[in-house]
């Protein structure tokens, strides 16, 4: 009952501040402008901060895998996701492209340096490694054989990877 009396006192309250046919909202423009000019002053705070919380992002998505897991499974999820890539549309990939990714991708690049070095190196390694079949002649079909050691023996290195929680 008291939240019912609460619930109602607060309508009136709120009512000399609403207009009649509904609530008074800023403009689509102002609001924007405003998310604009906020949003690209805090590209350090956002980094700090983002950086601070690593080990509880980790361990929150870690233990989220069960979620994760329905997410992608969920009924419908294909056609959410088609309806979600035609809602964005190839102009706005377009679009981003053009305004973000082309300058950010030199500098992703080479902040991703290391990481490429490190997630290739065993696969470098493995083909370094390897003793295939002898050629033969161009156009013979056990050609195609040594394609497949090679295949095998990055699979096998995929495998071993992530069984040892490498990926």
């Amino acid at each position: 009952m008291r939240r019912k009396i609460w619930f109602y006192l607060t309508i009136l309250l709120m009512a000399p501040l609403m207009p009649i046919m509904g609530m008074k909202v800023k403009s689509i423009e102002g609001a924007t402008t405003k998310w604009s000019e906020n949003a690209g002053r805090a590209a350090g705070e956002f980094a700090a901060n983002a950086e601070a919380s690593a080990e509880l992002w980790a361990g929150n998505t870690a233990k989220a895998a069960d979620t994760y897991g329905q997410a992608i499974s969920a009924p419908n999820i294909k056609e959410r996701f088609r309806r979600g890539v035609s809602r964005a549309g190839a102009a706005k990939f377009a679009r981003k492209i053009r305004d973000v990714g082309q300058a950010r991708f030199a500098p992703g690049v080479a902040a991703a340096t290391e990481d490429y070095k490190t997630g290739a190196e065993p696969y470098y390694s493995t083909l370094a490694g390897l003793t295939l079949s002898a050629r033969k002649p161009r156009g013979d079909p056990a050609n195609y054989n040594r394609v497949q050691e090679i295949g095998k023996a990055l699979n096998a290195k995929r495998l071993a990877l992530l069984g040892s929680g490498g990926g």
